[in-house]
């Protein structure tokens, strides 16, 4: 793969600045063509699979050619989707973190149009959004595009396979400026998106085309997991557990993270270490050796630094982060599965990651399946199994007269039986993983319906209005003592004695827990789930 640093692309230190913090090394090879193209002013026609970085290529180039000062619309980009214009404008807004004045907004069909309306009326510089709504606003005036000098047509294949043509050439008509620039990205180039190009591009159009090498991984089971960011390591934990690699190699996006998770592993008394572009040689030579070896069984890795990893006993690969390019996916999970063995790949996603792991999918021409989080019953149940077949292994091969002779004598000299002790030998070998009744509490709590929105958990709480209780209480509560953000709260039902309260599944058990021995305005509460309406 070609390579370019972000450093060599020549972008504003503000830029920079979050891109570091980001943690991005290098540019894609999409990225590392497209922004110098889009920066140029050229009209761009970017050819590239789904999952090569898209967003960045041309999302920077529009920061970069944004004034801050002017509250006016100056770039709209168009998204097939709303799930890819939510997932844009998040990229972009990273990007845009330290460009002080800059706004992007995020408009689509199924949301409040009022509230649209209400944030367009504020002014924002990026807008993107769905053609049927971008359509909508510009009807309403709501959208002005007198200053627009840019618009972007990304995945346009897919808009077009969705029927939007007559939106999208409706859009482009209202863009008074001639001489603004018209940049298309698209998987494939059909008639058309052929037939748009030529009736809405200048003649000096800048062509990038990325081929991208069709790789498949025979040999390695695939699977992954939902799992909420907070709650990664932990999952990653009890799936070294459970499955045991001898030798693991962990992916992450960024150098801080790698270090974060090295540094959290160790502190739990895994043989971890962190490999990414900031270690000098020197460090990076030593980290491998003890890694081949064996004296450090995780490595926590970036995609660059990962490149001269050739260990052939790796087990398991973890994508802790799913990465950026779906050409990284293939470079990673084949650190697995070497010299006819047969591998296992994980991936942990949330949310619309799912639909990122498709694009992945659909490019190795694999299957890579969704899995239940080992419970800790079956990691101790897994442990015992290991336990009692090295036992069985010892009983075969050893000669265990002296250990038969001492657990007589303690069966003499004590009210046990044989059984009593290998029972406690074997739970002392997997002790620390049981499943303690809390937790099984609280596992078992959301399996009955709460009556609640799809996705989310109705929770009841003991006090209400004749209480002096407000709904921003019971919100500042919730999200407060469970650490979770306030807006991802639902619907607040307040009674006179009770109260009603909605979070998402994934949260409800860390509010159940969270929300114990809390007292809301001097008075005690108690949480539990709500049955069912």
């Amino acid at each position: 793969m070609e390579t370019v640093k972000f450093e060599e692309l020549n972008l504003t230190p503000q830029i920079m600045r979050a891109i570091k913090e980001i943690g991005f090394e290098e540019a894609t090879p999409i990225q590392s063509q497209a922004i110098p193209a889009v920066l140029s002013g050229s009209d761009v026609i970017g050819q590239a699979q789904t999952g090569t970085g898209k967003t960045a290529s041309f999302g920077i180039p529009l920061l970069m050619k944004v004034d801050p000062h002017n509250k006016k619309t100056q770039a709209i980009v168009l998204s097939p989707t709303r799930e890819l214009a939510i997932q844009s404008a998040e990229e972009i807004r990273k990007f845009a973190k330290y460009m002080h004045g800059v706004k992007v907004l995020c408009v689509y069909g199924g949301q409040d149009i009022g509230r649209q309306i209400k944030s367009l009326k504020g002014g924002a510089q990026i807008i993107i959004g769905t053609p049927g709504r971008i359509m909508d606003h510009l009807r309403r005036h709501t959208i002005k595009c007198e200053c627009v000098d840019t618009i972007v047509l990304d995945e346009a294949d897919e808009m077009l396979n969705m029927g939007f043509r007559e939106d999208i050439e409706t859009i482009l008509e209202y863009i008074p400026n001639e001489d603004h620039q018209t940049v298309l990205f698209s998987a494939t180039m059909p008639k058309p998106i052929l037939d748009i190009t030529r009736k809405y591009q200048k003649k000096d159009v800048k062509h990038i085309k990325i081929t991208k090498k069709e790789l498949t991984v025979p040999n390695i089971e695939q699977y992954y997991y939902d799992v909420r960011r907070h709650d990664k390591i932990d999952v990653l934990t009890r799936l070294l557990e459970y499955y045991s690699p001898k030798l693991s190699v962990v992916f992450c996006n960024t150098k801080r993270m790698v270090d974060e998770l090295a540094s959290e592993l160790t502190s739990r008394g895994y043989l971890a270490e962190a490999l990414h572009g900031d270690m000098k040689q020197q460090q990076r030579d030593r980290v491998m050796k003890n890694f081949r070896n064996g004296k450090t069984e995780i490595l926590i890795a970036t995609d660059v630094a990962a490149r001269g990893i050739d260990v052939d006993d790796i087990e398991a690969v973890f994508n802790f982060d799913i990465p950026q390019d779906d050409e990284y996916y293939v470079h990673r999970i084949g650190r697995t599965g070497r010299a006819g063995r047969c591998g296992r790949a994980f991936s942990f996603v949330k949310g619309k990651e799912v639909y990122k792991l498709k694009d992945i999918m659909r490019y190795c021409k694999t299957k890579i399946y969704a899995q239940p989080i080992p419970s800790r019953d079956d990691v101790a149940s897994i442990k015992a199994e290991k336990v009692l077949e090295e036992i069985g292994n010892i009983i075969e091969n050893e000669n265990l007269r002296d250990m038969i002779e001492l657990i007589e004598q303690q069966v003499n000299t004590s009210d046990y039986t044989a059984m009593d002790i290998a029972a406690a030998f074997l739970k002392q070998s997997i002790s620390g993983i049981e499943l303690s009744k809390e937790d099984r509490d609280m596992d078992s709590a959301f399996d009955e319906d709460t009556g609640a929105e799809e996705g989310m958990v109705r929770l009841f709480i003991n006090i209400g209005k004749k209480q002096k209780i407000k709904p921003g209480d019971i919100l500042g509560a919730v999200a407060g003592e469970a650490k979770i953000p306030g807006k991802v709260v639902g619907a607040i039902d307040m009674y006179d004695n009770y109260t009603f309260v909605e979070v998402p599944k994934d949260y409800g058990k860390d509010v159940l827990r969270a929300m114990k021995n809390v007292k809301i305005k001097g008075k005690s509460v108690n949480v539990e789930p709500a049955n069912r309406r």
